[in-house]
């Protein structure tokens, strides 16, 4: 499915840097990243906790999309998306910044 290079201009990717991780109780492979964008902290809930310890996580920076509607997640509330790619083999990356850049700088 194509969508209109303006559609795409509505979607906002930032730079956020993940300051906690913290398990969920009772989930098998959710976890919560309390992530800073400069000017504001943000949760994003994922399904990475069968890929990556706490401390890969912690201090790093990653790409987020920011204006996703909020969902809930095992009564946790989500208000972004860490980006990541897996490839045929569920090999799994996730999308950093090829340098370092300001917390809260915006993908164009």
């Amino acid at each position: 499915m194509e969508i209109s290079f303006d559609e795409f201009k509505k979607i906002e990717m930032k730079i956020g840097k993940v300051i906690d991780v913290q398990d969920i109780p009772n989930s098998r492979n959710l976890i919560k990243l309390i992530v800073d964008f400069g000017n504001e902290k943000r949760q994003a809930i994922a399904g990475l906790k069968n890929y990556f310890k706490k401390e890969d996580l912690i201090g790093k920076k990653f790409v987020f999309v920011t204006n996703l509607e909020k969902k809930k997640f095992m009564g946790e509330i989500s208000e972004c998306m860490i980006l990541a790619v897996e490839d045929e083999n569920k090999n799994l990356s996730l999308i950093i910044p090829e340098k370092d850049i300001k917390e809260g700088s915006r993908i164009r």
